[in-house]
C-alpha cells in the first residue's frame, strides 16, 4: 500500500512560478474560434451583421428566441463566441470588432444537391426566415455555401456540373489544395453575385471521404474571404467622397504658400486661412482614418485566405483568387492613396504653419529690437536730461551752503569776530562746490553697488 493519499496522486506537480493574469487567456487564444466539422453534403448559411450600436444583450435576446436556449445569458457571450447545438444541426455565433456573424451549419436538401439547377434553399433551412430577418444589426455580407461529395479527378467535369448548378452562368473556380497526391482536395466555385433572396452562393465540390475537420477548414476560409473582402471595400466610398475635398484643399494650402512666399498678405490672413486648411484636414483624418487603416487590414487578411486556399487553375476558368485580387486590388490602392494623400496633405500643412511661425517670429523679433532701441535712446535722453539736472542740483545746494555760511559768518561778526563774512563765504565756494560734488558721487556710487 502506498503512503500517498489517493488525491496526491492525481494532482500534477508544479514547477513554474505564478502564471501572469493573462497568460491563460493568450494560450487558449488559438482555440477561441475554431472551425466546424462539417459531414458532407451540408449547406452553410453565413450571415454577417455590423454590430456599431448592437449590444451583447440585443444579441442575447435574439438568441434566446431560438428551441431550447432561453436559458443563454450575457455572460454565455462573454467570449465572443458560441455554438450551439440542435438534432441535426449547429449554429455559430461570433462577436467581432465591427461586425457579428451567425453560421448555420445542416444537412444539405435533397433538390439541392449536385445536378440541381439554380435550387432554392431557404425554405428548407432548420432556423425559419424570420429569425434570420430579425438578426440585430446591418446586413454586410450573406452567403450560402453548399459542400457536395463528387469526384474531382477530371476537373472539367466536375466544373460542368457545378456550372450547371448555377444555371449555366458565368462562374469562377478553383481546384484547392497543393495536389501532391492528386488534382487537389477540392473544387470551389462562385459567380460573386447577390441572388433575389440577398444571398450570394457557393459550392465545394469535394471528393468522397473528405473527412469533416476539411470540410470545416475550407468552409471557414471561403467565408471569412468573402466577409473580409466586403469590409475591406468599406474604405472605398470613403476615399471617392474625401476625392473633391483633398483636392480643394491642397489648392487653398498652395495658395496660401504661394502668398506666404510673395509677402502679399498679412501673418493675420495667412493664419487665418491656414486654420481653415489644417482644420478641414485634420477633421477629416479624425474621422477616417480608423476606416483606413482597418481597410488595410482586412486586405491583408483577404491576402492571407487566398494564399491558404492554395489554388490551381481550372484551364479557360479565372481562380477565385485571381478575381478576386484584379477587381480588389484597384479598389485597395486607391483606398490607400487617399490615406497617404490626406497623411502627406497633413505634413505639409504642419510644414507651411511652421514657416508662417517663422516668419512671424521673425517679424516679432524685429518689432522687439526696434522698440528696444527706442527704449535705449529714451533712456540715454533722460540719462542726459539726469545729468543736466544733477549739475544744477550740485549749484542749488552749493549755493545754499554758501548762503548757510555767509550768515554764519555775519553772525560770528556780530559777535564782534575780526572777520569779512563776504570774503569767507567767497573763498569757501570752490570747497563747497567740491564737498558736494563728492557727496554726490558717493551716492551714485552707492546706489550703483545696491543695483547690482
Amino acid at each position: 500500500m502506498s503512503d500517498t493519499p489517493e488525491a496526491d496522486t492525481d494532482r500534477a506537480p508544479r514547477a513554474l512560478p505564478p502564471d501572469d493574469p493573462l497568460r491563460a487567456m493568450l494560450h487558449d487564444e488559438v482555440h477561441a474560434r475554431p472551425s466546424a466539422r462539417i459531414r458532407l453534403p451540408a449547406l452553410v448559411v453565413f450571415v454577417a451583421v455590423l454590430n456599431d450600436g448592437v449590444s451583447r444583450d440585443d444579441e442575447c435576446a435574439h438568441l434566446q428566441r431560438l428551441p431550447g436556449h432561453a436559458h443563454l445569458s450575457p455572460a454565455d457571450l462573454a467570449a465572443n463566441f458560441l455554438r450551439l447545438r440542435f438534432a441535426d444541426h449547429t449554429l455559430k455565433w461570433e462577436r467581432h470588432t465591427e461586425f457579428t456573424r451567425y453560421a448555420l451549419v445542416q444537412p444539405l436538401p435533397e433538390d439541392a444537391a449536385l445536378g440541381a439547377v439554380q435550387p432554392a434553399l431557404l425554405p428548407d433551412l432548420r432556423i425559419a426566415a424570420d429569425w434570420w430577418q430579425s438578426i440585430p444589426g446591418r446586413t454586410v455580407a450573406a452567403v450560402q455555401l453548399v459542400m457536395v461529395n463528387h469526384p474531382i479527378e477530371d476537373p472539367h467535369a466536375a466544373l460542368a456540373l457545378g456550372q450547371r448548378w448555377f444555371g449555366g452562368k458565368t462562374v469562377v473556380a478553383s481546384l484547392m489544395g497543393n495536389g501532391e497526391a492528386g488534382p487537389g482536395h477540392s473544387i470551389a466555385v462562385t459567380n460573386f453575385r447577390l441572388a433575389d433572396d440577398g444571398f450570394e452562393r457557393m459550392l465545394v465540390i469535394a471528393p468522397p471521404g473528405t473527412s469533416e475537420t476539411r470540410a470545416g477548414r475550407i468552409s471557414q476560409r471561403l467565408l471569412e474571404l468573402e466577409i473580409y473582402r466586403l469590409m475591406a471595400l468599406r474604405g472605398l466610398p470613403l476615399a471617392k467622397q474625401l476625392a473633391p475635398l483633398l483636392a480643394h484643399s491642397e489648392g487653398e494650402l498652395a495658395a496660401v504658400t504661394a502668398r506666404l512666399e510673395a509677402r502679399d498678405a498679412s501673418e493675420a490672413e495667412l493664419l487665418d486661412a491656414l486654420i481653415h486648411v489644417a482644420a478641414r484636414i485634420e477633421r477629416a483624418h479624425a474621422e477616417h482614418a480608423f476606416r483606413f487603416s482597418a481597410t488595410e487590414a482586412y486586405d491583408a487578411l483577404v491576402r492571407q485566405r487566398i494564399a491558404e486556399l492554395r489554388e490551381r487553375p481550372i484551364p479557360g476558368t479565372q481562380t477565385i483568387g485571381e478575381f478576386m485580387q484584379r477587381r480588389l486590388s484597384p479598389a485597395m490602392a486607391t483606398v490607400a492613396s487617399t490615406a497617404r494623400r490626406l497623411s502627406l496633405l497633413s505634413q505639409r500643412t504642419e510644414r507651411a504653419s511652421a514657416l508662417l511661425r517663422t516668419r512671424v517670429d521673425i517679424a516679432t523679433e524685429t518689432q522687439n529690437q526696434q522698440l528696444l532701441a527706442k527704449l535705449t535712446r529714451g533712456q540715454q535722453l533722460q540719462l542726459n536730461l539726469q545729468s543736466t539736472v544733477e549739475g544744477l542740483s550740485i549749484a542749488a545746494i552749493s549755493y545754499y551752503v554758501v548762503s548757510l555760511l555767509l550768515y554764519g559768518g555775519k553772525a560770528l561778526k556780530s559777535m564782534g569776530l575780526p572777520i569779512n563774512p563776504e570774503m569767507a563765504a567767497g573763498a569757501l565756494i570752490p570747497v563747497v562746490l567740491w564737498v558736494v560734488w563728492k557727496a554726490t558721487q558717493r551716492v551714485h556710487a552707492r546706489l550703483m553697488g545696491d543695483a547690482h
